[in-house]
């Protein structure tokens, strides 16, 4: 690790803490010893439990194995999660009687569909027997689905806030006063009594246990197991200092470092703010060494930490659910994911360059070895990652391509554990200096109980995504059974219609429409429910309007992503501020700042038919020169939000370049033909404008606080 000397230590258990509390809008309980044990048993029995089911599923088949996943990982919820906010006067954040009593309740009611109750009794006979009550449920089935809502709802509340169990109760009233809405409304249907409410969620194979719990137990589950595995084995901190050596010569090495460091911990964690709280323990000391102000150094933080969402191959919770709406491998996604985290990784290497520049950072030197020592020595951690890409292009699927993955990141972790003999087997080279050497007893027992806690680890990271998938499905269930996503699809049409006069201002504005609608939505939903959401709602209407799926799906996937730093609770900002000790609100503006380029090139997308070329969709041609054009869109944005280009810009230079990066974005010949020269015109007017005026300052010196 770089040896800079930060504000205050920031230890694993710190970070950890400071991950999950700023990640959902609840934080997760800081346990105590006992307890600690005792949950990271329960989560490590319900991993070896997972991953046994991906090579010896249950002959019962996959429903029968939701039902077990979700009755054994929906308490974990009441009891990892507080049901309120911790007060300063609290002297314990253990589980309190309430919630061992709702987390026993989650467990019996979970179950209750596969437990082997007596014929006899009022809804026994086992899982065949409540298959068979479908559409005539017995009144106890009917009371342990309404206990399983509530408990499903209590547990998202305490994971993700208030918004998502409200707005799962809104669509329950929809779904069961629908039929006394006038008539004439087009949102009016039949209504659904209690009955079939609850059938619709507790007994088809939709409602809890649908596409999006299917997910979360078949594939999200595996990809966190092996972040986990793969971060324990000391994988993250060696991306780090990876990323310090490859600029360790340039002068603006640290901001370069934070973007790199971004990428490749994003195939580690798939989280955003755990990734920018991680990357800011080791980056922030080095970017306020160089001279960056606090809030744009925690700008840049959350910024390239979002990119870990974007980063293949372990892409965020949703790109697994566009594979299954779409029918598609999940390969496939990463192809059509990887022009645009290139386009938006570009966007943020460009900001950095310039406020490299524009604050006057200073070069630091950073205690590091060379690239290709530390490739040499810690390398191995890339080859698990290439496991999944080589194993997903033989046509393995992926959840057996994780677990494989998962089995070589341990394989090298005991290799590197029997070798070297260090408490930190797989670390950096500041661990392997001050570590101690231990017996080879010792050492394999050290490693055997990183990778026990990692396991359990992986199942932990997972419980706030379970518990949304499970509410989506409260969501989804309601949608499919009144048509009101059809409705709302029309209705998002019309609106549109209504302003355009042509097909394509008609197709710019439903993007620009469904853009913000997304982003609203983001501000109050995680991100996998805010795809969801707005998959089924605005899908359809991007689709009738000429867009194919593949183009809508990751369309709605960016912008349901870019809504974690989009203010005023852009979480990932949040967290890079505690990091930083900047101001909240001035954090946030700055990382909108990075990933402004980023909240535009989507559009690029669906509003003309070349766009799916950016998906690497179409002939090798078309896939450059669209990516060319897009990238010279998000150059001229970043000269407009930064006020740089090869100097400090007038307002002449930046009002040239935005029309010519909106113009770049709608690919046909002629708004690209506008848009570069434009773009042309705007570096003109700023070469001129440097040669006729006097020599100024490359730099403008910050003072470090």
């Amino acid at each position: 690790m770089p040896t800079a000397e930060r504000d205050t230590p920031v230890d694993k258990e710190d970070l950890d803490h400071l991950a999950s509390e700023y990640d959902e809008e609840r934080p997760s309980r800081r346990l105590s010893r006992r307890w600690d044990r005792a949950m990271t048993l329960w989560c490590f029995v319900v991993a070896a439990f997972v991953l046994w089911q991906v090579f010896f599923p249950l002959r019962q088949g996959n429903q029968y194995y939701l039902i077990v996943f979700l009755g054994v990982t929906l308490p974990l919820a009441f009891l990892l999660y507080r049901g309120r906010a911790r007060r300063r006067t609290d002297t314990r954040d253990d589980p309190g009687p309430v919630d061992w009593l709702l987390a026993l309740a989650a467990l019996v009611v979970g179950l209750y569909p596969v437990l082997p109750l007596p014929e006899w009794s009022a809804g026994g006979g086992g899982f065949s027997s409540f298959l068979d009550r479908q559409g005539a449920l017995e009144p106890l089935d009917v009371a342990a689905g309404l206990v399983l809502l509530l408990l499903v709802l209590e547990a998202t509340r305490r994971t993700t806030g208030w918004v998502l169990p409200i707005v799962c109760v809104a669509f329950l009233a929809y779904a069961y006063y629908g039929g006394f809405l006038p008539i004439d409304w087009v949102i009016s249907h039949r209504g659904e009594d209690i009955d079939q409410i609850v059938n619709a969620l507790y007994n088809e194979a939709s409602g809890f246990f649908g596409v999006p719990l299917d997910v979360a137990a078949s594939y999200i589950v595996l990809f966190t197991i092996y972040g986990a595995v793969l971060d324990r084995m000391g994988a993250g901190r060696f991306f780090v200092e990876f990323s310090f050596s490859l600029f360790r010569k340039s002068g603006t090495a640290p901001g370069r470092t934070v973007a790199t460091s971004g990428f490749l911990l994003g195939t580690v964690s798939g989280s955003g703010t755990a990734t920018a709280v991680t990357l800011g323990s080791f980056a922030w000391p080095i970017l306020k060494r160089a001279g960056y102000p606090r809030e744009a150094a925690g700008g840049m933080l959350a910024a390239s930490g979002i990119g870990a969402i974007l980063s293949p191959p372990t892409l965020g919770a949703a790109a697994f659910i566009i594979a299954e709406y779409l029918g598609v491998s999940y390969l496939q996604v990463l192809g059509w994911a990887l022009v645009p985290t290139l386009l938006y990784y570009l966007g943020i290497f460009l900001a950095v360059e310039i406020d490299a520049r524009r604050f006057g950072a200073r070069r630091v030197d950073v205690d590091v070895n060379s690239p290709w020592a530390l490739l040499g020595r810690f390398g191995y951690h890339f080859v698990s990652l290439g496991v999944i890409i080589v194993f997903l292009a033989l046509d393995v699927p992926p959840f057996k391509a994780v677990v494989y993955a998962t089995a070589v990141a341990a394989f090298f972790g005991l290799l590197e554990a029997v070798l070297s003999r260090r408490r930190f087997a797989g670390g950096i080279e500041e661990d392997q200096a001050t570590a101690e050497t231990l017996p080879l007893g010792d050492s394999v027992r050290d490693y055997a109980a990183r990778l026990y806690v990692a396991l359990a680890t992986g199942i932990r990271a997972a419980v706030p995504v379970i518990a949304v998938c499970a509410a989506a499905g409260v969501i989804t269930s309601t949608i499919a059974k009144t048509g009101l996503g059809q409705v709302l699809s029309d209705l998002l049409v019309d609106a549109a219609d209504a302003l355009a006069p042509n097909h394509a201002t008609l197709v710019v504005l439903s993007a620009l429409f469904s853009a913000v609608a997304i982003i609203v939505l983001g501000l109050a939903v995680p991100v996998t429910a805010s795809f969801i959401l707005s998959w089924i709602v605005i899908g359809p209407a991007l689709i009738s309007l000429g867009a194919d799926g593949p183009e809508v799906a990751m369309f709605i996937f960016y912008y349901a992503v870019l809504s974690e730093v989009s203010p005023p609770t852009a979480l990932a900002a949040v967290a890079s501020a505690a990091i930083t000790g900047g101001k909240v609100i001035a954090t946030m503006w700055q990382a909108c700042k990075y990933t402004l380029p980023a909240f535009l090139a989507p559009m690029a997308f669906i509003m003309t038919d070349n766009g799916a070329a950016l998906l690497g969709r179409g002939p090798f041609v078309d896939v450059v020169w669209t990516t060319l054009v897009v990238a010279c869109a998000v150059a001229a944005l970043a000269v407009a939000t930064s006020g740089w280009m090869f100097g400090p810009t007038r307002r002449l230079e930046r009002l040239l370049c935005i029309p010519a990066a909106l113009l770049l974005l709608y690919l046909v010949p002629v708004s690209i033909a506008v848009g570069l020269a434009l773009l042309a015109a705007a570096v003109v007017v700023h070469v001129l404008g440097r040669r006729g005026s006097r020599p100024t300052p490359t730099a403008t010196p910050i003072t470090q606080e």
